[in-house]
């Protein structure tokens, strides 16, 4: 993992449209089926797009059928940070990017295996990295 990027709201809002400054900053929820790559198929890793870091593979993303993009693994066991989500009367574990504390999504217990996990992530909360020897976007 890189060094922590820390940035005040208003240096956030310079760089984020305000739909990506509300899920990734204020812990936000796109609707089900609306993001750009909750049906998104092209090979490629999937970034933090507050930072950049590097978060999930596309060998790793799944249909999970909620209208979100999932995963069932980060790229890498520090790339993501987790912690518990009590709001709105549930009991959730949310997921942030481990190098800017950015809100990505959810993570549940009920994936394929390898790992049994769903990581349920905001599009707004990534941006996909085309393979070297894939064509881009």
């Amino acid at each position: 993992m890189a060094d922590k990027v820390v940035k005040s709201d208003g240096e956030w809002c310079e760089i984020l449209s305000p739909e990506e400054f509300r899920v990734l900053r204020q812990a936000g929820t796109e609707r089900a089926f609306t993001g750009r790559y909750w049906d998104h198929h092209e090979p490629g890793i999937y970034s933090c797009a507050a930072c950049g870091q590097e978060l999930f593979d596309s060998e790793t993303k799944f249909d999970s059928g909620t209208g979100w993009p999932s995963y069932y693994a980060p790229v890498a066991t520090d790339s993501v940070a987790e912690r518990e989500d009590n709001k709105w009367g549930m009991r959730r574990t949310e997921v942030l990017c481990s190098r800017c504390e950015s809100h990505l999504g959810h993570v549940f217990p009920d994936g394929p295996e390898p790992t049994g996990l769903r990581y349920c992530i905001n599009s707004a909360a990534l941006r996909h990295v085309p393979r070297p020897d894939q064509p881009g976007e």
